[in-house]
């Protein structure tokens, strides 16, 4: 697949980020790559076919948590060169992923949104007798996902292992925090353009999978998931 990166879907690429974002560990703009962008994206495509593109760290910076106001999450912001290369990545994973994920699942999902999960859910208490609603949020989702284990889920769907060994190569990319580089076996940089497909692919094995084979062979119940946040609706009764 990583015939997939060339120059022509990097340039595309390019042209969809947004410069007004803030800038990685090389401060680096998105207008000051592109005053060079065909050498820029020529060298690395270059440098990609012979495997010498690696990643660089991230620069690590905690904002403020919505509605808590002592409390805070860390947000990683890439290179923008490596935000170039998250994009391409981000689509081809998409593209492979998008019709083998579940109706159950809204989030960071293209045409799907929060207020989409909402109205199902409104929808299926309307029309169904529920006895339980479970509601559900995983504390630290992105930050406690196994990345190898992730990698092994991918690697049972993607054959590619140059593409492989590319996620991996994110993955081991590290934080810079503080001016201190971290680099972990867990979690995902919230941030990266590429995480919220990743943390996706992630919860549709270990969630969404587990609801459908375990839960709904059991009981007539139903699942709204966006990311880590969902709901669990239960009629009560048990099948037979």
């Amino acid at each position: 697949m990583m015939h997939l990166f060339n120059k022509d879907s990097l340039r595309e690429c390019y042209h969809e980020l947004d410069g007004r974002k803030a800038y990685g560990s090389d401060g680096i703009s998105k207008e000051e790559y592109g005053v060079n962008l065909e050498a820029n994206l020529e060298d690395l495509v270059k440098r990609m076919k012979r495997m010498a593109y690696r990643p660089a760290a991230v620069r690590q910076v905690l904002i403020p948590k919505e509605g808590k106001s002592n409390k805070t999450r860390p947000l990683g912001i890439s290179n923008f060169e490596d935000k170039v290369f998250q994009k391409m990545m981000q689509k081809v994973l998409e593209s492979i992923y998008e019709p083998r994920f579940k109706d159950c699942s809204y989030g960071f999902r293209p045409n799907r949104n929060c207020h989409m999960a909402i109205k199902e859910l409104s929808n299926y208490l309307y029309y169904h007798k529920t006895e339980t609603v479970l509601d559900v949020d995983i504390s630290n989702f992105f930050g406690s996902i196994d990345q190898k284990m992730l990698q092994v889920m991918l690697s049972s769907k993607i054959k590619d292992s140059k593409f492989i060994r590319y996620i991996v190569r994110m993955f081991k990319a590290g934080v810079l925090a503080d001016g201190e580089l971290v680099i972990s076996d867990e979690g995902l940089s919230q941030g990266s353009i590429c995480s919220p497909v990743l943390a996706n692919i992630f919860a549709d094995y270990v969630i969404d999978n587990w609801f459908e084979d375990k839960i709904k062979p059991q009981f007539e119940a139903e699942m709204f998931r966006y990311s880590d946040d969902g709901s669990n609706c239960i009629s009560g009764s048990k099948r037979q």
